[in-house]
């Protein structure tokens, strides 16, 4: 079973959406605020399944990921996702602060207590932009180790865009030669040039621009935006854009853009699940679709004349993202200014995806079963 097929089955296409939504009318228009639907019941799994576990620990969030070995890739057996705001306020001050390294480690006891409790045979713990860029980053990481017993690996931003695209690359196109992949993180962006010739993927150019969700907003703020905030956050993006572009341009020299863009982030899943007026948020339904510029703008612009109140109440933003919401849009709206294209794929998979299978790869167990 591949990973789409252990989260609902295979994500829909952008046209299939299209019709769903505006062409059967059997159905009624569902509200995009209506009270979430219970979830079904979780999968058992085989006792003797080899686990494998990666926890991503970024300024935003804290997720686990549990899988096991599967046809096609790896099945998920068990997910942990908590906004911790570890990085809250680190951009002007670059400390942790004590409340969010206690929010942080108490999300991390949770991660520590899955893993023992599915007796995790391999795992791979990491940390990102919070502690790289925060004095105190590297004793937050030994309390962790201290006081839970998890000991989180700081990678650097070279070997995060490398794992970022190993989780989102089984969405490339099967006719893509040329994609831009990137990851709006909470503390930074990481863009990359993949090519692609006789099935084969290699990142051609990459880079690390230190400007996320959080960090955007808590310079601009994020509870009232306006036309003129919003500009504001994409002029300060921009250079930082632009200086890629230059620096990649002979990768362009044609003068063609990517064949398509592939986004892996809570920015284009939020604008996804929002265009698909989603009544909650449905990974199944949002990884792997489809969705052309007008798509996404058009969410941006719906999003941009809203209130910060009308954003919490959106199920797939809620109150603890909607002050972050708008920058993602700004830094991805400047992604698709500079790169521009009309096909753009949602990827709700990255960083830990990528972690796992690499780590299933190195055990020559990836896409088998156990």
């Amino acid at each position: 079973m591949t990973l789409e097929q252990a989260n609902g089955g295979s994500a829909p296409s952008h046209d299939h959406n299209k019709d769903r939504h505006n062409g059967d009318k059997r159905r009624p228009k569902r509200s995009r605020f209506r009270n979430r639907p219970r979830r079904p019941q979780r999968r058992t799994f085989p006792s003797d399944a080899k686990l494998y576990g990666a926890l991503d620990l970024g300024t935003n969030n804290c997720r686990l990921l549990v899988a096991t070995p599967s046809h096609g890739g790896f099945e998920v057996v068990d997910a942990f996702s908590r906004i911790v705001r570890l990085g809250e306020g680190a951009g002007a001050n670059k400390r942790l602060s004590q409340e969010a390294m206690d929010r942080t480690i108490s999300a991390l006891r949770v991660c520590s207590n899955k893993l023992k409790y599915l007796k995790v045979d391999r795992f791979r713990l990491i940390a990102t932009e919070a502690c790289r860029m925060t004095d105190n980053g590297a004793l937050f990481l030994q309390r962790v180790k201290d006081e839970i017993g998890l000991e989180l690996e700081m990678i650097d931003r070279a070997t995060e865009a490398q794992l970022a695209v190993a989780g989102a690359s089984p969405l490339i196109c099967e006719d893509a030669t040329r994609v831009l992949v990137f990851d709006i993180g909470g503390g930074s962006t990481e863009l990359a040039w993949l090519s692609i010739e006789n099935g084969e993927q290699k990142i051609e150019a990459w880079t690390s621009i230190p400007a996320g969700v959080v960090t955007v907003a808590e310079e601009f703020g994020g509870v009232f935006v306006d036309e003129k905030v919003f500009a504001a956050m994409r002029e300060k993006i921009r250079p930082s854009m632009e200086k890629f572009s230059k620096e990649t341009k002979d990768f362009c020299k044609d003068g063609q853009g990517p064949c398509h863009l592939l986004g892996t982030s809570g920015t284009v899943t939020t604008i996804c699940g929002i265009h698909l007026q989603l009544p909650r948020y449905d990974r199944s339904a949002v990884d792997g679709c489809w969705l052309n510029g007008h798509d996404m703008g058009s969410v941006t612009q719906e999003l941009l004349m809203m209130s910060h109140q009308q954003r919490a109440a959106s199920p797939c933003i809620g109150e603890q993202r909607a002050d972050l919401v708008m920058a993602g849009c700004a830094i991805f709206e400047e992604i698709r200014a500079i790169w521009p294209t009309d096909r753009i794929r949602v990827a709700d998979r990255g960083l830990r995806e990528g972690i796992l299978a690499s780590l299933m790869k190195e055990d020559g167990v990836y896409g088998k079963n156990p």
